[in-house]
């Protein structure tokens, strides 16, 4: 009866958004610490709520550059609130419950299943133990694969260094520990042309970025792409386009005019990359408005549901696209391999998109009057922060306290926003009537 009571006032949603806000909180008293500090100063509050809140929301914009402000000790407070961030405060909770001993209570399957987009609450607990296990591997085997580069260029610390990276690349975070006094907000210019570096740090992003639903799916069904679930079907599809077309157009737009190296490399990275990751190998400022404008359109779109990316999520943007194609069509429903979308999916997907688009259009607004940036760069900072990315064209810093207020709700909202109408995604009854089978995908 008490559980009921608790779950009656406390709803999902809420118990999420007061972890992630909890975290945070905890996360900048932290930073704010002497010892967190490479000068052994205290950190302004503000400056350690904009970090923590950047490290929990996964999204890697800073006003301190990382490497060379922190010291080990706050390095090692980011990459922890990266990780809790990235997997969920949820799924840590539960994880610890487990590890503990402790039975996992029906509320907290609940809980569990709407943090992970897992479609129902039956089998949660064991998917819970497969993302645990996943991560670890997966982090793990994404360090080892970078230690050697590493090693050859910073020695001893070149272990931290492949150990921060591949976590941060995983959750999809984009904080980096290369930058120094000299070279500040580094990120990975140094090694753009490196192929060991990209090629891990784009499987880390791309595999944390496509749900942990999805992994099970393809954990389950191998090769046989027709058993997957139409979400994963869908997301994966999606997300491969969204890798593609972008990279053939930066690779002819802007990397083909220059006497670049590998543009190849250059072109996918930053493809990927504007997945929520925030990891950069160019220069962004250098790239033509029309490949800004793309890179903006991307970082609102995000990763996956149930991932450890941000966004409005790629099956929001493959619903919005499904239903133009019906309208043009004429057809009453949307349909995916031969699947039928409810409408009220379609209706969540719109009004997701269009809450992100409010979001990132009044921010981008506030921070142009406020500090009389450019608008463009005001539209690409805020993208960047309700998508959870973390990429900037250099005026993070620059930004005043209200503007960096600004930041620090769309980066909150981004990360936990859509989880408020996940509940209605799977809710529908869909009235419509097709010779496809009725069948609902998480959007948020």
């Amino acid at each position: 009866m008490f559980d009921n009571r608790i779950r009656k006032h406390l709803s999902s949603f809420r118990v999420i958004t007061i972890g992630f806000g909890g975290l945070i909180i905890l996360g900048a008293l932290l930073l704010m610490l002497p010892v967190s500090s490479a000068s052994g100063c205290v950190t302004p509050f503000g400056d350690a709520l904009f970090t923590s809140t950047s490290a929990v929301c996964v999204t890697g914009l800073v006003v301190l550059d990382t490497g060379s402000y922190w010291s080990l000790f706050g390095q090692l407070v980011i990459i922890t609130l990266i990780q809790i961030g990235g997997l969920g405060v949820i799924t840590v909770a539960v994880a610890f419950s487990l590890l503990s001993g402790k039975k996992v209570s029906l509320m907290q399957r609940s809980f569990m299943q709407e943090s992970v987009s897992a479609p129902v609450v039956g089998g949660v607990v064991r998917l819970t133990g497969f993302i645990l296990k996943g991560t670890f591997i997966i982090e793990l085997s994404g360090a080892l694969l970078m230690m050697p580069v590493f090693c050859k260029d910073y020695g001893l610390k070149g272990i931290w260094f492949a150990i921060f990276h591949s976590i941060s690349a995983f959750c999809n975070a984009g904080f980096d520990v290369l930058g120094t006094a000299d070279n500040q907000f580094a990120s990975m210019t140094t090694y753009a042309c490196n192929p060991v570096i990209n090629i891990t740090l784009m499987l880390l992003i791309v595999i944390g970025g496509i749900g942990f639903v999805t992994w099970e799916d393809i954990k389950n069904n191998k090769y046989h792409f027709k058993r997957y679930k139409m979400q994963s079907k869908l997301i994966i599809v999606t997300t491969a386009v969204l890798i593609t077309v972008p990279a053939i157009i930066f690779m002819i737009n802007d990397m083909m005019t220059g006497s670049e190296r590998m543009p190849v490399f250059k072109a996918l990275f930053q493809s990927v990359t504007l997945r929520t990751a925030g990891f950069n190998t160019v220069d962004l400022n250098a790239m033509k408005q029309a490949s800004v404008m793309i890179m903006i359109i991307l970082m609102l779109i995000g990763g996956s549901p149930g991932s450890t990316a941000g966004g409005m999520k790629t099956t929001t943007f493959a619903v919005l696209m499904g239903n133009m194609v019906a309208t043009f069509k004429r057809n009453k429903n949307i349909h995916f391999f031969e699947r039928r979308i409810d409408n009220d999916t379609v209706k969540n997907a719109a009004t997701i998109a269009m809450m992100y688009i409010t979001l990132f259009v009044t921010g981008a607004f506030i921070i142009n009057v406020t500090d009389g940036i450019s608008l463009g760069k005001c539209l690409f900072e805020t993208a960047s922060a309700v998508g959870t990315v973390g990429l900037t064209l250099g005026i993070t810093p620059q930004l005043g306290i209200l503007s960096r207020i600004v930041l620090i709700i769309l980066m909150f909202m981004g990360r936990v926003g859509g989880l408020t109408l996940i509940y209605a995604a799977f809710s529908g009854n869909g009235n419509s009537y097709s010779k496809f089978p009725e069948e609902k995908i998480n959007i948020g």
